[in-house]
């Protein structure tokens, strides 16, 4: 794994931790529609392109032309 990888991996983890300490501290409901689910899917997707290296904002960035592929498919 790269550097680059393990820092998406942290950045996601802690952005979810973050989301459920939130939640179990009742400071936040998060059963009720609120924009912390849009926190939450960009957490969970940092995660997972740490491991997986799939990133969709890569993929739609790169379909507009706005960016160029980059080698090995990570999201950096």
């Amino acid at each position: 794994m790269t550097v680059n990888q393990y820092i998406r991996i942290f950045a996601g983890a802690f952005i979810l931790i973050s989301l459920a300490l939130t939640h179990f501290s009742a400071q936040a409901d998060l059963s009720q529609p609120t924009w912390l689910w849009f926190t939450a899917f960009v957490g969970a997707n940092l995660f997972q392109s740490g491991f997986t290296r799939f990133c969709p904002l890569e993929t739609i960035l790169i379909k507009l032309g706005v960016a160029k592929p980059s080698v090995g498919g990570s999201c950096a």
